[in-house]
């Protein structure tokens, strides 16, 4: 019977004959409805912090002349989540893994909220607040804390909370938030944002779902796990310690290949999110059509992790589905660095946003649950923290390094940039060059077993290859 009237689903494994007496508490698990909510809530607050993320990097020529800046500082109220994530990112693993989920997210969402409403400075005047951007920046920095407590959770919610056929699915959900916010960013603010003098509005509307946020998780969430482990790997969850794991981590050679590629790949996105509308306005494409690429970039990335992460949950082939979905990225960003630099290309460039969207914002999920697997019995935030720390500080090097490729364009009949025109052409070549590059390693020389999958399969089972016969798990409503 479960407290409090609620109803769960019951799911009972039979062990195989000469199971041994000590896994005898492996046998029933359950799962909990309300690990629906704790998704929810999760998915909401990783969309919100996304938005807040890139509020300014689609209306990045209104967000320079209303906070009377130049377009390297707009980009640095983007990049401060990256730079300030780095050094946090250690000390959130650690908290995760230790502490527990309910703490680091309920601090996640207040951190959040107060960075929205800390960008709202100033009192109103005429319905109009103002703003300065030491204060934006603040605001900014703020929300920044809260994104290594968010974006390391949802594997560690998927692990305690849902059973192994489900916990590729409940990463993709929570993981593919992250980008709906930031699908969001891309639509809303350029509809919102018709001149400088709309921003104060932008940042109102991104805060109040922000304080709602925050209310149901300080109030919903009420415990780190549940009463009853939904599989054999949440039941003995008993991660290494932080050091120690991270010590076996720097041991796992399939790891840091992971870590090294699939970092740089994060990277290259990133660059492409928050330098998109500054790479096509050169060309004449207006705020509202790289908005829309943005959009499409996240949609198909949406649809394709959703059918990726249900494929994996029924195949486990994490490992084949990833070499595939890299090596097509990498083509698709190949073809972005040349249709982008050219004029009136409007139906190419959607369309190569889209694929890229498709074949590499789809895989980051099933990465995530890869490298818990490749690194098992490391604790699940250690594995996926340290690949988002390799991501962020990748990040800064590869925005400082196109930045500083870039040039300054005498003559730009066609562009729709404002004062500050530049030419991204080398940087768009150097952008596909490491996207091919870090595939090809990853190809080449990244293998390892399923550890966590092995580790079920004994706990339960009683030997390895007992996955898919008799004594398979039943579950009843």
């Amino acid at each position: 019977m479960e407290s409090s009237g609620e109803t769960s689903e019951i799911r009972t494994v039979y062990a195989a004959a000469g199971a041994k007496p000590e896994l005898k508490k492996l046998l029933l698990f359950k799962v909990y409805k309300r690990r629906w909510f704790m998704l929810l809530v999760l998915c909401l607050l990783n969309c919100s912090n996304a938005t807040i993320w890139l509020t300014f990097a689609p209306v990045a020529d209104q967000s320079a002349q209303y906070l009377k800046v130049s377009l390297g500082d707009i980009n640095w109220l983007s990049l401060v989540y990256i730079v300030v994530a780095i050094p946090l990112s250690f000390g959130t693993t650690w908290m995760l893994d230790t502490v527990g989920l309910r703490i680091t997210l309920v601090l996640g969402s207040w951190l959040n909220m107060l960075g929205a409403l800390g960008r709202l400075c100033g009192t109103p005047e005429s319905g109009v607040y103002q703003l300065k951007y030491v204060l934006v920046m603040v605001g900014q920095t703020l929300g920044a804390l809260a994104q290594p407590l968010i974006i390391f959770t949802p594997t560690k919610l998927a692990a305690l909370w849902f059973p192994d056929s489900q916990r590729a699915t409940a990463n993709t959900i929570a993981s593919m938030s992250n980008p709906l916010g930031i699908l969001l960013a891309n639509i809303l603010s350029p509809m919102i944002v018709r001149t400088s003098e709309h921003i104060p509005l932008l940042l109102l509307i991104y805060a109040v779902p922000a304080c709602f946020i925050c209310f149901l998780a300080t109030v919903g969430i009420r415990s780190n796990e549940p009463p009853t482990a939904p599989s054999a790997s949440a039941e003995s969850s008993a991660s290494e310690p932080f050091v120690q794991g991270f010590k076996l981590l720097l041991r796992n050679k399939a790891y840091l290949v992971l870590l090294l590629c699939f970092g740089s790949g994060i990277a290259v996105f990133t660059c492409f999110s928050i330098l998109l509308e500054q790479i096509l306005c050169v060309q004449g494409y207006t705020n509202d059509f790289a908005g829309l690429c943005g959009a499409l970039f996240i949609v198909f990335g949406i649809l394709g992790s959703g059918a990726l992460g249900l494929y994996v949950d029924k195949t486990k082939k994490f490992i084949e589905a990833t070499k595939i979905n890299m090596s097509l990225s990498a083509l698709a960003c190949i073809a972005f660095s040349v249709v982008s630099l050219m004029p009136q290309q409007k139906i190419a460039v959607a369309t190569v946003c889209s694929l890229l969207g498709l074949f590499g914002f789809s895989i980051y999920p099933v990465v995530m649950e890869l490298s818990v697997e490749s690194s098992y019995p490391v604790g699940e935030a250690t594995a996926t923290g340290l690949i988002f720390v390799s991501g962020q500080v990748l990040s800064v090097l590869y925005i400082i390094i196109l930045q500083a490729l870039t040039k300054r364009l005498a003559d730009s009949p066609l562009s729709t940039c404002g004062d500050e025109v530049l030419s991204w052409r080398v940087p768009m070549m150097v952008m596909a060059g490491l996207c091919s590059f870090f595939t090809c390693l990853f190809v080449f020389f990244f293998h390892t077993r399923y550890r966590r999958l092995e580790a079920e399969e004994q706990a339960t089972y009683g030997e390895r290859n007992a996955r898919g016969g008799e004594g398979a798990p039943s579950e009843d409503t």
